[in-house]
């Protein structure tokens, strides 16, 4: 039985699934330089992405197999790459090579097939790159006129105004958690 979802709602569990599934960056609906425009990618240790396309339709999903890095698939985004869609509106054997598929059970996201974890290539490492940056840019413009650099060092000034002190329930940037700080094995 298909049960109707809104796209909106789809991208909003796929932002919550990424983050459950341990991405501590998390964007959703922003465009790339390549034209592809991810529902949802987040970024683990190591760089490791992971794309989640959300398809509330059979036409939606059958649509997307036409796009220019469904076809060529090396331009695509994300190490690991799923689609998210209602129970029983995708089949596995329609999946492109190496994708996963999540499906909507009621409240809760179920995997139904894993992904591969090697999709990406290098020009789609670039692509992610620019998808950063621009996110980033995007970012910058809006907190104008401070940089973001000075933007990322308000806890520094917070404690300087508060006698060295930071307000109660904010860590020390040394002491903040940032898996993208942390060294990957092999490194």
């Amino acid at each position: 039985m298909l049960v109707w979802m809104t796209h909106a709602k789809l991208v909003l569990m796929a932002v919550g699934w990424l983050r459950r599934y341990r991405c501590g960056v998390v964007l959703s609906e922003q465009a790339c330089v390549s034209g592809e425009t991810p529902d949802a990618i987040g970024w683990k240790k190591g760089c490791h992405s992971v794309l989640v396309e959300c398809k509330a339709s059979r036409p939606d999903f059958l649509v997307d197999r036409d796009k220019p890095f469904r076809l060529k698939p090396e331009t695509g985004v994300g190490c690991e790459r799923y689609y998210l869609a209602p129970k029983g509106l995708i089949r596995i054997d329609e999946l492109p090579y190496g994708w996963g598929l999540l499906e909507v059970c009621g409240r809760e996201i179920e995997k139904a097939r894993p992904s591969a974890k090697n999709l990406r290539s290098e020009i789609g490492f670039r692509y992610e790159m620019n998808l950063l940056l621009a996110s980033l840019r995007r970012v910058e413009v809006r907190i104008e006129p401070q940089s973001i650099t000075d933007f990322l060092k308000w806890k520094n000034r917070m404690a300087e105004y508060n006698r060295g002190a930071l307000p109660e329930g904010l860590v020390a940037a040394d002491r903040e958690s940032n898996l993208f700080l942390e060294p990957v094995s092999g490194d």
